[in-house]
């Protein structure tokens, strides 16, 4: 096997007998890091201590994933002024979000000879929040209807985060000059228990 030593050094082409021997002197565990390798990698370390690390970063990880939304609006070729800016004021709204918006414009009887209307209209809606987002895919016909997707310019996370911020603030505004301020308690990390050896460890 190939031996990984527990500051990351490479130690080279060893017996297994004799990794084991060298894990146990440092009272550490041997670990097969690369088993399909060839030959295969083990790894000398503390096997408990870099399970809990994994599983703090991987908790981290999630927690700050945002997984972004497509949301739909459909608009027709011929719609109101006042009706417009209602859908328009949903779309800002979506990209203030953070997700992505799909704009369908439905044509009917007489509408589908004119897919012109249908493509100004897209238009004037991209340039009409392009403040706010881009047009990721730009119209195409599908059938009766004609799509384009809007994507934002703010990532989810970050449009969460300024979102938080907004509502502190706001919070803040909002608490009486004469309140007494409470001191956030600090959250403390538990005390990892106890792992027993694991599988994947290599026994003497």
């Amino acid at each position: 096997m190939r031996l990984v030593g527990p500051d990351g050094e490479q130690v080279g082409i060893v017996a297994i007998g004799d990794a084991l021997r060298l894990a146990r002197e440092v009272d550490l565990d041997l670990v097969e890091v690369a088993p399909m390798a060839r030959p295969p990698v083990c790894k000398i370390m503390d096997y408990g201590k870099f399970k809990y690390e994994s599983a703090m970063k991987a908790r981290e990880a999630r927690k700050n994933q945002a997984h972004t939304i497509i949301k739909e609006m459909k608009l027709r070729p011929k719609i109101d002024p006042h009706d417009y800016e209602t859908k328009k004021g949903h779309v800002v709204r979506f990209l203030k979000q953070g997700d992505k918006v799909k704009i369908t414009i439905m044509f009917r009887g007489r509408e589908q000879s004119r897919p012109e209307l249908g493509f100004r209209l897209l238009q004037r809606l991209a340039g009409d929040v392009e403040e706010l987002g881009f047009v990721e895919s730009a119209p195409k016909q599908d059938g009766r209807n004609m799509i384009m997707v809007l994507g934002p310019h703010k990532k989810k996370a970050e449009a969460r985060a300024e979102k938080a911020a907004d509502r502190a603030t706001r919070e803040a505004a909002a608490q009486p000059e004469d309140a007494t301020p409470v001191d956030a308690l600090e959250a403390t990390a538990a005390e990892p228990a106890p792992i027993d050896q694991p599988d994947q460890a290599l026994q003497a």
